[in-house]
């Protein structure tokens, strides 16, 4: 099986990934790998202001997984670009986001 350092499972049904976010962007769309240690970068059009871009990722992530966005949470990075999401969704599922990039 293939491995990308931006996707992992963690335990039997979830996937954690760690994302880039732009916020202020002029369309929500994913952007490639960004950094030496490569989060999935994020493009996200809501601005850095009262959770909005927070919830702009949520929403999105769970559109691109077609899951409900209350299945993704995030676990570090609150206020900062660099969010590590906990998505309630097994890893092989979750996986097909590696498909974006090709």
């Amino acid at each position: 099986m293939e491995t990308f350092s931006w996707i992992k499972e963690k335990g039997d049904q979830q996937t954690l990934l760690l994302v880039y976010i732009q916020p202020g962007a002029s369309k929500t769309e994913i952007s490639g790998l960004f950094g030496e240690s490569p989060r999935l970068k994020i493009k996200i059009k809501a601005p850095p202001r009262d959770g909005e871009a927070n919830e702009e990722v949520l929403r999105f992530i769970g559109k691109l997984l077609g899951i409900s966005k209350s299945r993704v949470e995030i676990l570090r990075g609150e206020s900062s670009r660099q969010k590590d999401l906990l998505i309630d969704l097994p890893y092989e599922k979750a996986i097909i986001l590696k498909q974006v990039l090709v």
